[in-house]
């Protein structure tokens, strides 16, 4: 016999979460947290932000690409592309909360008065912060793509895709 569909609700919640980003590109130690949500939630959106108020070194459909093909083994994480106000996408997504990555003592304060705005426009959505490992705590994209302009190594930062992506990227500029 069925179950119906206001039984199922009541008796298993099913808890989707969306980690944003301009993720320009994606690092380590956005995998990081990437992978450990994935183990935390049923399912795991990322959502690449198209973010107009900054020059992105990489395209939008590049840096879904790339994000898609690093986390193409995890299961139940998703990468979309998004333009516009985040919860609107988070609801468009029928996402219950909002994952945000906290590296430093200094990312906090910002991150805080994100997630108050976050919740005076969208009550229904929380946000939640999660710490990457410690080999991945100093990492940024803009120090990646740096470090990586200036003829740097970025091997311990980003993934072999990601490092290919990167170095083809310079050598078209």
């Amino acid at each position: 016999m069925p179950i119906p569909t206001g039984m199922v609700s009541k008796m298993q919640k099913i808890l989707k979460v969306v980690y944003p980003g301009t993720f320009d590109p994606m690092t380590l130690g956005h995998e990081d947290i990437v992978r450990r949500a994935a183990k935390l939630f049923d399912e795991v959106v990322v959502g690449v932000a198209k973010n107009p108020g900054k020059q992105p070194f990489f395209e939008l459909d590049k840096r879904v690409q790339m994000a898609t093909s690093v986390l193409s083994d995890c299961p139940n994480v998703k990468v979309v592309g998004f333009d516009g106000l985040l919860m609107h996408f988070v609801q468009s997504e029928g996402a219950q909360a909002v994952i945000r990555g906290l590296r430093a003592a200094s990312d906090f304060e910002y991150e805080f008065q994100l997630a108050g705005m976050n919740r005076k426009l969208f009550p229904q959505v929380e946000s939640i912060f999660l710490t990457p490992c410690e080999q991945f705590m100093f990492i940024s994209s803009s120090l990646v793509r740096e470090v990586a302009s200036l003829g740097g190594d970025v091997t311990q930062f980003v993934s072999p895709y990601i490092k290919t992506c990167i170095q083809q990227k310079i050598q078209t500029i």
